[in-house]
C-alpha cells in the first residue's frame, strides 16, 4: 500500500491550489470562513466557474463533459477544494442524478438533461424520502399510476433539499402496488412547473428555510420521463445512493473547520491562558485532531485499492460514519469555544451578539444534527458493514 502522492499528483495538487486561489471569489470564500449560509448564486457562479475550467464533474466519463483523473487525483482535487474553502458542489444533479442519466438513460435523455446539468443551468433537487418512509425507503407510497403516455402522480416526498430553487426533482414512485417493496418502484424526472406540484417549507432547528415537503397532486409526467424500465426504479436508486455516501465524509472541509476551530479557542480567554491550552479542552481537540488522522488514512487505504483496480464497498460505511461523527464533534466543541458569542436568538435585523465569526456557531450546531441521518442513517451504515466485512 502507497500511501505518498507521486510527483505528478503534487503537480496536480498545486494546479488545483493556483486555480482556487486565483478564482474562487472573495465574497463566497468570507462567507465559508464565517460559517455563513450560501445563497443559491453563490453556488451557481462557483460551479460555472469550475465548469469553465472542464472540472465541475470529475467523476463523470469524459464523453459526457467529465476528467480523466486517476482516483487519487479526484481525491487531492476534493481535498483542496475543501482545505481551500470553496463550497461544496451541490450534489442533486451533478452527484446523484446525472449519473443515473448517464448510466440508465436513453440516448434522448442524456442529450435533454446532461447538458443543463454539466453548465449547472438548470437546478434539481431528490424525491425519495416520504412522511413515512425514510431509513426504509423501500415503504414509499407516492403513487404513479399509467394513463396513456402519461403517469399521474400522487403523493408527498419530505426533506427535499433546497426544493425552493429547483427546476426539476427525481422521483422515486410506485408503480405497482401489488409488488414487493423492493420492487413497483419507478425513477421519474418531473419537471417542478408541472401543475399540482407544491413546495411547502420546513423551517429547521436553526431557523433557516433549507428543506422543504413536497406535494405532488394528479401530477401528469410524460412516460418519456421514466429512466429506465418501468417497476426496476430500486436498482437505479441503490446506484445513486452510492454516489451520495461517497460526498457525504469531506475530508478536505473537516480539516479546514478544525482549524477554524482551534483559531476560535485560542481567541477565548480563561483566566491567564486560552481556552485552547486548557488541560481539558486541548485533550478534546487532540482526540479530535487523532480521529481526523484516522479517518484520512482509511480513505487513503481505500483509494490504495482502488488504484490497484479495486472498488470501494461497505467501507464507504464507514467514512460515511465517521466522517459525519467528526462533523458534529467540531460543531459542538465550536460552541464551547465561542461561548456567549454563540446565541442565536436576536431580534430580526439586530447585529450578533459577538464577532461575525461566531454568529453561525450554534446555527451549525443545529443543522449538523442531521448528517448522521441522511444519505442513509448510522444505524443502516453499521447494518452494512456487519452483513459485507463481518459477515454478520
Amino acid at each position: 500500500m502507497d500511501l505518498e502522492y507521486s510527483q505528478a499528483d503534487l503537480a496536480f495538487r498545486d494546479q488545483v491550489r493556483a486555480f482556487v486561489k486565483a478564482k474562487l471569489p472573495a465574497e463566497i470564500r468570507n462567507k465559508i470562513d464565517h460559517g455563513q449560509p450560501l445563497a443559491k448564486e453563490d453556488h451557481v457562479r462557483w460551479q460555472k466557474l469550475l465548469h469553465e475550467q472542464g472540472w465541475v464533474a470529475p467523476n463523470w466519463p469524459v464523453e459526457y463533459g467529465g476528467t480523466d483523473w486517476s482516483p487519487t487525483q479526484k481525491h487531492i482535487f476534493s481535498e483542496e477544494l475543501g482545505v481551500a474553502g470553496a463550497p461544496a458542489v451541490i450534489a442533486f444533479g451533478l452527484s446523484m442524478v446525472g449519473p443515473v442519466i448517464y448510466t440508465f438513460g436513453s440516448k434522448e435523455q442524456k442529450a435533454r438533461f446532461l447538458p443543463g446539468i454539466l453548465a449547472s443551468d438548470v437546478w434539481w433537487c431528490q424525491g425519495y424520502s416520504e412522511p413515512g418512509a425514510g431509513s426504509d425507503l423501500a415503504s414509499l407510497s407516492t403513487r404513479a399510476v399509467r394513463d396513456g403516455d402519461h403517469y399521474v402522480v400522487n403523493g408527498i416526498k419530505a426533506w427535499t433539499t433546497l426544493a425552493q430553487h429547483a427546476d426539476w426533482i427525481f422521483c422515486l414512485v410506485r408503480t405497482d402496488a401489488n409488488a414487493k417493496k423492493q420492487q413497483g418502484i419507478s425513477f421519474l424526472l418531473i419537471d417542478m412547473k408541472s401543475p399540482g406540484v407544491t413546495v411547502h417549507p420546513v423551517i429547521t432547528l436553526e431557523g433557516d428555510h433549507e428543506v422543504n415537503e413536497t406535494h405532488f397532486e394528479d401530477v401528469r409526467v410524460p412516460v418519456e420521463n421514466r429512466i429506465g424500465d418501468e417497476n426496476q426504479g430500486w436498482t437505479y436508486a441503490k446506484y445513486l445512493l452510492t454516489h451520495e455516501r461517497t460526498t457525504v465524509a469531506n475530508m478536505g472541509a473537516i480539516k479546514r473547520t478544525f482549524a477554524r476551530l482551534q483559531r476560535e479557542a485560542e481567541k477565548c480567554k480563561v483566566g491567564d491562558t486560552t481556552l485552547l491550552k486548557t488541560p481539558a479542552f486541548a485533550r478534546r481537540m487532540a482526540d479530535l485532531a487523532i480521529q481526523i488522522t484516522a479517518v484520512e488514512y482509511t480513505a487513503l487505504r481505500i483509494l490504495s485499492q482502488v488504484e490497484r483496480g479495486g472498488a470501494p464497498g461497505a467501507e464507504s460505511s464507514l467514512l460515511k460514519i465517521r466522517g459525519t461523527e467528526l462533523q458534529q464533534a467540531i460543531t459542538e466543541l465550536m460552541l464551547e469555544a465561542v461561548g456567549y458569542d454563540a446565541l442565536p436568538f436576536t431580534a430580526e435585523g439586530a447585529e450578533p451578539v459577538g464577532p461575525a465569526s461566531s454568529a453561525r456557531a450554534a446555527a451549525n450546531y443545529f443543522n449538523m444534527r442531521k448528517v448522521t441521518i441522511y444519505g442513509g442513517s448510522s444505524e443502516i451504515q453499521k447494518s452494512i458493514i456487519t452483513k459485507a466485512i463481518l459477515g454478520l
